[in-house]
């Protein structure tokens, strides 16, 4: 009876504990959604999400203007593509080459290494953004006669694709290594060589968890602040040149949120409007991650 007693606890401090992380969520989407409903009952949502100028202020008669939100977007998208086309590539070429060409003495030295250098800070990487890589991209574009922002979005986005980097390749290679043996020993059976197996049999066996990687590595680039700070700047600029500066949601949502604010005030609600829309759009994402996995998920016995 008390065994029976004990493990009635403990299954009741799970349900707690799990009770409570939903509720916590609840609770945060709930004020999210509040306050951007108290955002969008004073801007117009058309004038907001397909504006073209990114100013805020409010009148003293109560006017708002310049809370369009397209150079945000825009500025987020480019920098995030910039991001992507780094860490697609390389983590899938990094990923390939540990679970199928490395030895397993390799593979347990490198693969640690990797997940280490996914925990360093932001930070750093924004210091080696505005310090190393900004010079370095001001003479490569001096050399080719090429105008350069000394904060570009391309300086952002190449850093953020490091970062990204282990992350990505991590998640890859997992889908790569839970691949049955049987499915390379078989097309290898058939004739085909280790990149023909490669390139038909796995990377199409482990499409899912490849897209799921893909997806959810993009929801990180698109929720990154220190980086963009340092090597973007602030400036709200509505272009498509990764050699210009621009800024992103989050960063707004940051300057927006900083020092002494009126909560009353539509320049600070502005930031719980840009919060929502990256809400919906990182959950989006993710839905579309699990939908992938779902879809077109192969069972292998």
């Amino acid at each position: 009876m008390r065994f029976l007693w004990v493990e009635r606890c403990v299954r009741l401090f799970f349900l707690l504990c799990a009770f409570g992380s939903v509720a916590v969520t609840i609770g945060i989407v709930a004020s999210l959604i509040g306050e951007a409903l108290r955002f969008f009952s004073r801007v117009s949502p058309i004038d907001f999400l397909f504006g073209l100028t990114w100013a805020p202020y409010t009148l003293p008669t109560g006017e708002v203007s310049g809370f369009g939100a397209i150079p945000l977007f825009t500025g987020t998208a480019l920098i995030t593509l910039v991001a992507m086309a780094v860490a697609i590539p390389c983590g899938t070429m990094i990923a390939v080459y540990l679970s199928e060409y490395a030895t397993s003495s390799v593979r347990q030295i490198f693969k640690p290494l990797l997940e280490t250098l996914a925990g360093i800070p932001t930070l750093v990487y924004g210091f080696f953004a505005a310090t190393t890589l900004a010079p370095i991209l001001r003479e490569i574009a001096g050399f080719f006669q090429i105008s350069i922002a000394s904060e570009s979005a391309l300086n952002a986005g190449l850093v953020m694709g490091i970062m990204i980097l282990p992350y990505m390749s991590s998640l890859c290679e997992d889908a790569l290594h839970r691949l049955p043996t049987s499915l390379r020993e078989g097309s290898m059976g058939l004739g085909a060589t280790s990149s023909e197996t490669i390139v038909r049999v796995l990377l199409p066996a482990a499409f899912p968890n490849l897209m799921a990687a893909f997806l959810l590595s993009l929801s990180r680039a698109i929720g990154e602040t220190m980086i963009v700070v340092m090597a973007a700047g602030l400036a709200a600029n509505l272009t498509f040149n990764p050699l210009e500066a621009v800024t992103t949601v989050t960063v707004q949502i940051v300057n927006l949120l900083t020092g002494e604010q009126e909560f009353d005030n539509a320049k600070t609600l502005a930031a719980f409007g840009l919060g929502f829309v990256l809400f919906i759009l990182t959950l989006f994402l993710n839905i579309l991650a699990l939908y992938g996995i779902k879809r077109y998920k192969r069972i292998y016995g």
